[in-house]
């Protein structure tokens, strides 16, 4: 008589046998050509060129995570949305205070400038030097 953990050990004991069959078979399967193409990176079709060791301009990543935060807070609308008859006015105001403060957020980002592409390259402030500054008041 098997207990339940008995049984759960065989089921991890199939999956594995399992598994290195599959993997098995795919080494017998697979064809064992290799060329120099093979051992390249991929990127989209094209050949690469350069250095993958470059550095990207952080605002990839910026823009990918204001995206991600907006995109998965925002999720949170559909189910809401499908029980909203059944919770009544509180759940109302409770979704009217995370958009406003979505919102917020959103204007926060925006004011600050990160959804802006190309940003202005900044202006370097001119100084003075002591000697300019004494031949103008002469």
């Amino acid at each position: 008589m098997l207990t339940d953990f008995g049984r759960v050990f065989i089921f991890f004991l199939i999956a594995g046998v399992f598994v290195a069959v599959g993997l098995v078979a795919a080494w017998f399967v697979r064809p064992k050509r290799w060329y120099p193409g093979k051992l390249t990176s991929y990127e989209c079709g094209e050949d690469p060129v350069g250095s993958p060791w470059i550095k990207f301009n952080i605002r990839f990543y910026v823009i990918a995570l204001i995206f991600l935060i907006f995109e998965v807070e925002t999720v949170f609308l559909f189910p809401w949305a499908l029980v909203y008859q059944d919770l009544g006015t509180f759940a109302f105001v409770e979704m009217l205070v995370f958009l406003f403060i979505l919102f917020v957020g959103y204007a926060y980002v925006w004011a600050k400038g990160d959804l802006d592409w190309d940003r202005p390259s900044p202006t370097i402030p001119v100084t003075r030097t002591r000697s300019a500054a004494t031949a103008d008041t002469r």
